[in-house]
């Protein structure tokens, strides 16, 4: 009951909030439905009980604020069915459709009791932020400027955005680092938080110190371990995916199992869903091209050999072919100079006959002609000085003349001489 105190009528605190209490006890008898964000679910660990943060925003300002009790047993079975539904716990920073009943206690004050949450709703509000990215995006021309770059022959040299410790981040390193093709790649990490409300910035600082170094680089992925959808959630984010979509090279994007693709991984050069498949992907561009080279190489290494083959039978055939017909040429060149020989000397015997006749006539020619036979034929020369007289012109009367005839010499005086 009040009571007066200096003339006014006065209430204990207590009065004042049983009679709250009592208010909406009766006014709210009944569970209802309420849309909110949860800024924060303050999970105790040691109770198990929850006491979210709900509030709601307009333009960006918050215009409705109240705390809120998840208690253990409700937690965990609305826990249970967000696992099942989005694959991912009830976390902070997510649109959610609840049922609640008022709860007042004059020892806690007011607060909403949530007894359940509706899945479908967050995973609604999502894709709503989803196709409004889309759609932007769309409109500004810039949803596809990532797809169009042209990838390098042999991207090897790797940006890697991605959380140091993750298994992500280690399967992906396995994969290029043990190839057994003992294809070689450059890598750098540049760390960053992947997932919760700072991920946003922290990746878009990480591509801005990329950008600043991009020379060295010719690709970027960004990779993570998994998860739902509600993890992946802020990958629809605008500022990250037009981030992606204007960078001035490949962006490849590994960031979960989920198959509800995000705006971040439509806009990337491509996307895979895993980071092993990433760095699967980027094998098989060597593949693509040194299997050929490998296989051209075989195949001139293989037409070499035929080549080389052929030209030898070629060749061996030849040679056999060759001595062959030097044999036979042999042959018939002893043959052809045997009977050359044979015609030569016949021919030769027949000159040294006609020649030995001649030489016979010449010879006898020259016995007739010698003085001696001219001499026994009664020739004689008359000589002057010892040199034979040619004209009369050279005898004169009283010289002394001498007459060489066969068998001796007569010297004589002239007395008279005459034509």
């Amino acid at each position: 009951m009040p009571e007066t105190i200096n003339n006014k009528k006065a209430y204990t605190l207590l009065e004042v909030t049983k009679s709250i209490q009592k208010t909406l006890e009766d006014r709210y008898k009944s569970s209802f439905w309420v849309l909110a964000e949860m800024n924060k679910l303050n999970y105790y660990s040691y109770s198990g009980h929850c006491y979210p943060e709900l509030l709601e925003k307009k333009d960006g300002k918050v215009i409705a604020l109240i705390k809120a009790n998840l208690w253990k047993d409700d937690y965990l079975q609305i826990n249970k069915t967000f696992q099942r539904v989005l694959k991912e716990p009830l976390k902070d920073g997510i649109k959610i459709l609840f049922l609640a009943k008022i709860s007042f206690k004059p020892e806690h004050g007011l607060a909403l009791r949530i007894i359940d949450i509706d899945p479908g709703y967050t995973l609604g509000d999502l894709e709503k932020e989803k196709q409004e990215t889309i759609t932007r995006m769309k409109d500004e021309g810039i949803f596809n400027r990532n797809k169009i770059l042209t990838l390098p022959l042999l991207p090897q040299r790797i940006a890697i955005i991605s959380v140091e410790t993750s298994k992500g981040y280690a399967d992906f390193l396995n994969v290029i680092e043990t190839n057994s093709w003992n294809y070689k790649f450059f890598h750098l990490l540049f760390p960053s938080l992947l997932q919760g409300d700072k991920a946003v910035k922290a990746i878009c600082d990480q591509l801005n110190r990329i950008k600043k170094v991009i020379k060295h680089f010719d690709i970027v992925t960004i990779i993570r371990g998994g998860g739902g959808d509600i993890g992946l959630s802020f990958y629809n984010n605008y500022k990250l995916a037009s981030k992606i979509a204007l960078f001035p090279i490949p962006v490849i994007t590994g960031i979960g199992h989920s198959t509800n693709e995000t705006v971040s991984e439509m806009v990337s050069y491509s996307n895979e869903i895993t980071p092993t498949k990433v760095a699967e992907y980027l094998m098989q561009k060597f593949h693509n091209f040194s299997i050929p080279v490998q296989k051209a190489e075989e195949k001139i290494i293989d037409k070499s050999r035929r080549l080389i083959s052929e030209e030898e039978s070629k060749f061996e055939s030849e040679t056999k072919l060759f001595n062959s017909v030097t044999k036979l040429l042999i042959v018939k060149e002893k043959q052809i100079t045997y009977h050359l020989r044979e015609k030569f000397f016949n021919r030769s015997l027949l000159l040294l006959k006609d020649r030995k006749s001649e030489l016979n006539n010449t010879e006898k020619n020259i016995i007739n002609m010698s003085p001696e036979s001219v001499l026994k034929r009664g020739y004689s020369i008359t000589q002057l000085d010892g040199k034979a007289i040619k004209s009369i012109k050279l005898v004169k009367k009283g010289i002394i003349l001498k007459t060489v005839v066969y068998d001796g010499q007569i010297t004589s005086k002239v007395e008279s001489s005459h034509k």
